[in-house]
């Protein structure tokens, strides 16, 4: 074993120990200690080391000493490196036993049984252990005080009397009068005193010692009491004054009373105009829990067993406000709301806070019931409200959340999806719960609910201006009714074709159609062919289609063209073209008075006329060939030729081909 200062102390034991001893240690001393395990040759088989310190010195006793029946103090050395000691105290016949730990002189030791003789002895310790026990002390500790009883058996005098005490010799009885600096210290060996030549009605305090056999004082004990005046009747207490009252809040509120203490008094009452009362023998009490709202008058009275004092003079005061019982939020148009809530009585002011969901406060102090505050759209407020007066505010109330009206979409856009569907476009809104959109005429609503932002209104009015307005919504605050509108027309409405007819010519076509548009809207015909398409336009209710072709047939169809864009075709109109007229005509004089007439064939005619006019007379011919025998000519007349080629249809296309005379020779088209 070595200790820091390198002193090494060694010890051996036989090879069946497993616990030793190393003696000769200096006290509070840090050792390491090493155990070696060796064979018979002494070769070491195996070793291990601990680090300890020894235990500090052991302390002496210096005095000890009995102030009280159930403890002993103790006042000894302290010695180097002890972080604490241990009191020890055990009774002579070795069945009463205390120990006290202490971390310095002097010490105590408690819990012990009076006029008892023990052996009393000090250990220090340390992280090491304790030492050994000091050297011991005997004391015996001191008498209890004697058990005081006392009565006024008259007005001027006070007896005490008390059970005898073993193992005392002397009583020592000190009489004290309240309020005053009289004292009286009297002694007897009997367990009763009387005082005398006392006031009537004063309370007199009397503290009792009883002395042991030793002659040592022991615990002792005081009584007061009140004596009587005029026989056996004590006058009450004058009434308290200087009253004074203190609300206080915590888990529930109190009324604090304070008072002045007035001689003779025993105990005070302290009194509410509702009822309400505290009582204490000092100079307050609490009176709880106070209801809000309320109105008191507080009074105290001053007791004994005499009686009751008159009432102090009543002290008044109001409680706390009752928290608003109801509070709400009106939002009268789109950016101002109001905050309001019920009126409450022995309110001085009103403190409102407003806490939006962003983080933003407002706070409004007022002594009206309402507070006005700017609200953005689309967010919510959680709002409360305090009621103050002198006595303090009023608890916490209900906490109200509020969710504005939802904000208007500033992005909304309008497309024409089809002629008559509009398809409303915009960005999803703060608060909005749900979109109602309304596309207005000046006799018809539509109308469209969604909690998507987009919508599409259908079946619309062709070539009709709408104000369509998208107005969010939520289920409790109901609808933002301030969106301004967007205006938007659908396109315009389909012609409808009213007749088909020839000009002139088998190229020429007048279309007469009828639709209910605006003035400013552009038609379009379109005639289409196997072969070719001829168009025209207008802003009228007619179209003229020219150069068509002869011997053809048309689709012919009708839309209407705005700015905004173009309506649904009409429905078509079949067009059959006249037959083209024959190539070629040729007259031939068979006799004086006949012709033969021969010409090409006429794509798409399936009949012909033919006539031969002159000044002398007119002959004409029907026939479907191409060739027709005509009488009746006469010689030497200028005749004009003409041709109608029709149609298996009807239609029909008239041809006009030059004169001949009787010399007769091949004519072509006038």
């Amino acid at each position: 074993m070595e200790s820091l200062l390198r002193r090494q102390l060694f010890a051996q034991f036989r090879g069946n120990s497993v616990k030793g001893s190393v003696n000769s240690l200096s006290p509070n001393t840090v050792y390491t200690m090493r155990v070696e395990a060796m064979d018979k040759t002494g070769n070491v088989l195996s070793c291990a080391e601990l680090e300890r310190s020894s235990c500090p010195e052991v302390p002496t006793i210096e005095q000890a000493y009995s102030k009280q029946s159930n403890s002993i103090t103790m006042e000894f050395t302290e010695v180097f490196g002890a972080s604490g000691y241990i009191l020890q105290a055990k009774s002579e016949v070795g069945e009463l036993f205390s120990e006290t730990v202490v971390t310095s002189s002097p010490g105590t030791v408690l819990q012990l049984q009076p006029y008892t003789d023990y052996t009393l002895s000090v250990m220090s310790v340390n992280s090491g252990g304790h030492s050994q026990p000091s050297a011991p002390v005997q004391i015996r500790t001191v008498v209890v005080a004697p058990e005081l009883n006392s009565t006024s058996p008259s007005n001027d005098t006070i007896l005490v009397t008390w059970s005898p005490v073993d193992h005392v010799i002397l009583y020592i009885l000190c009489i004290i009068r309240e309020g005053s600096d009289f004292r009286l210290k009297l002694n007897t060996s009997n367990p009763f005193m009387n005082f005398d030549e006392l006031e009537p009605g004063t309370t007199y305090c009397i503290k009792g010692t009883a002395w042991d056999l030793d002659g040592r004082p022991g615990d002792d004990l005081t009584v007061c009491q009140i004596t009587l005046k005029h026989g056996n009747w004590v006058f009450g207490p004058l009434s308290p004054e200087a009253i004074q009252v203190l609300l206080t809040q915590g888990t529930s509120v109190e009324l604090s009373v304070y008072w002045q203490t007035v001689r003779g008094a025993d105990d005070y009452l302290a009194k509410t105009s509702t009822g309400q009362n505290c009582s204490a023998s000092e100079r307050y009490c609490i009176i709880s829990p106070l209801r809000c709202g309320q109105n008191h008058r507080v009074t105290v009275t001053a007791e004994n067993s005499a009686g009751r004092s008159n009432p102090s003079d009543p002290e008044d005061f109001i409680t706390f406000p009752c928290t608003p019982e109801r509070i709400w939020v009106e939002e009268r148009e789109a950016g101002s709301c109001s905050m309001e809530w019920t009126e409450m009585p022995l309110v001085d002011h009103y403190m409102a806070f407003i806490k939006r969901d962003d983080g933003a406060e407002e706070l409004c102090n007022t002594t009206d019931t309402t507070c006005q505050f700017h609200c953005m759209c689309g967010y919510t407020y959680l709002t409360t409200v305090f009621a103050y007066n002198h006595a303090g505010s009023s608890p916490p109330g209900e906490v109200l959340n509020y969710t504005t009206i939802p904000c208007c979409p500033e992005d909304v856009t309008i497309a024409l999806v089809s002629t008559e569907t509009l398809e409303i476009m915009w960005s999803s809104v703060r608060g909005a719960e749900l979109y109602e959109t309304m596309a207005g005429e000046i006799d018809e609503v539509i109308h469209c609910k969604d909690t998507a932002p987009v919508c599409a209104l259908s079946d619309l009015r062709c070539n009709t201006q709408y104000s369509v307005v998208v107005t969010p919504c939520r289920e409790i605050q109901g609808c933002n009714h301030t969106c301004k509108p967007h205006t938007h027309e659908t396109a315009p409405c389909s012609p409808e074709i009213l007749s088909v007819s020839q000009i002139n010519s088998s190229s020429n076509v007048s279309v007469l159609y009828m639709a209910s548009n605006t003035l400013n809207t552009t038609y379009t015909i379109t005639a289409l062919g196997l072969t070719n398409t001829h168009t025209c336009q207008s802003v009228s209710t007619s179209c003229q289609l020219t150069q068509l072709s002869c011997g053809a047939t048309y689709d012919v169809t009708a839309y209407a063209s705005t700015a905004v864009g173009r309506s649904l075709p009409s429905y078509s109109v079949p067009l059959e073209t006249g037959p083209c007229c024959p190539s070629t005509l040729t007259v031939d004089q068979v006799t004086q008075a006949m012709t033969n007439i021969t010409w090409t064939h006429a794509r798409w005619a399936s009949f012909y006329v033919t006539a031969l006019t002159s000044s002398r007379g007119y002959a004409k011919c029907h026939t479907m060939d191409t060739h027709c025998l005509m009488g009746c000519i006469t010689c030497g007349t200028n005749y004009s030729v003409s041709l109608e080629a029709i149609s298996r249809t009807g239609h029909m296309s008239e041809c006009s081909y030059h004169g001949f005379s009787s010399s007769g020779s091949p004519l072509g088209p006038a």
